[in-house]
C-alpha cells in the first residue's frame, strides 16, 4: 500500500464582522455606541466620525457614532422618509428607523449631527412630505400668470413602509388665473396615506402678472444727476467692508461649532 504523503491543510477560519448577521429588506446603518458628548464631540467630527442619536416612542434614548461619510451618503439616498435599519454594535436586532433632523454648518455645509427616530413597523407615524412641482402650466407658458406654490412640504401619517419620497404635483391643467390645486386634488393612496392639512388647503396656484410701475422721467433723471455728483464723494473703505463680513462668517462658523441638542 503506498502511503500517502503530504498533510491535508486546514481550512482557513473566516474572520467575524462587526456587522450584525441579520435578514431584512431595508438599507443597514452599522453605528457603535457612544460615549463622547457635549464639546468633546469635535474630536469626533475631526476623525470623520458623525455624533447620532436614537430615540423614539417608548425607546430609550441611546447616544451613537456613525461613519460620517457613510451616514451622508445613506440621508442623500433614502432621505428622510424611508426606513433604514440601524445595527447597533453588540445587539443582535436592527432597529428599524427613519433619518431625522440633520444639522449642518452654515460655512462649510457639512453634516454635523442626525438622529434616527426607532419606529415600530405596524404603527403609524406622521411624517413631512416634500411636494414637487411637475409639468408646465398653459397659463405661465403664455405669460399670462406666475405658478405660486405655496405648500412645500405636506405633513401625512402613515406605516413608516407606506410613507411616499415625494407627493407630484401636476400642473399642466392650469390654464387660467386664479386656478389652483388643493389637498384634496393630489394623487394620493389616502387607504394608506392620511394627508394632515385640511382637504381645501391650497398647494398652488395661479396668480396674476403685475406689471413693474414705471420710472417717471424726471425720476430718472434725478437718479443720474445724484450719482454724478456722487462721483467726487470717498467710497467705504473696502477694508470695513471686508472686515464686517470677515466677522459675519466667524459668528457663522462659530454657532456651527455649537454642539448637538441634548439626548
Amino acid at each position: 500500500m503506498t502511503a500517502k504523503t503530504g498533510a491535508k491543510k486546514a481550512a482557513p477560519k473566516t474572520k467575524k464582522t462587526a456587522r450584525p448577521a441579520v435578514k431584512s429588506s431595508h438599507p443597514q446603518l452599522p453605528v457603535e455606541k457612544r460615549r463622547l458628548r457635549g464639546h468633546r464631540v469635535k474630536k469626533l467630527r475631526r476623525q470623520g466620525i458623525l455624533p447620532a442619536n436614537i430615540y423614539g416612542h417608548n425607546i430609550k434614548s441611546l447616544m451613537v457614532q456613525v461613519d460620517l461619510a457613510e451616514a451622508a451618503k445613506f440621508l442623500d439616498q433614502y432621505g428622510e422618509t424611508n426606513v433604514v435599519d440601524i445595527l447597533v454594535a453588540g445587539e443582535k436586532k436592527p432597529r428599524p428607523a427613519l433619518m431625522k433632523n440633520p444639522q449642518y454648518d452654515p460655512v462649510s455645509d457639512q453634516l454635523l449631527h442626525l438622529d434616527f427616530y426607532q419606529v415600530d413597523l405596524s404603527e403609524k407615524v406622521k411624517a413631512e412630505i416634500p411636494v414637487v412641482v411637475r409639468g408646465e402650466a398653459p397659463a405661465v407658458e403664455r405669460g399670462e400668470g406666475v405658478l405660486v406654490q405655496v405648500i412645500n412640504e405636506l405633513e401625512v401619517e402613515a406605516l413608516p413602509t407606506d410613507l411616499p419620497e415625494e407627493i407630484g404635483v401636476d400642473v399642466s391643467k392650469l390654464d387660467q388665473v386664479g386656478q389652483q390645486i388643493t389637498v384634496k386634488d393630489l394623487d394620493i393612496d389616502r387607504q394608506k396615506v392620511v394627508p394632515q392639512a385640511g382637504e381645501d388647503q391650497v398647494v398652488v396656484k395661479i396668480e396674476a402678472v403685475t406689471k413693474e410701475e414705471e420710472k417717471p422721467a424726471e425720476a430718472a433723471e434725478g437718479e443720474e444727476g445724484k450719482a454724478a455728483a456722487g462721483e467726487g464723494e470717498k467710497p467705504a473703505e473696502e477694508g470695513e467692508a471686508k472686515e464686517g463680513g470677515e466677522n459675519k462668517a466667524g459668528q457663522e462658523s462659530e454657532k456651527a461649532g455649537g454642539e448637538e441638542k441634548a439626548s
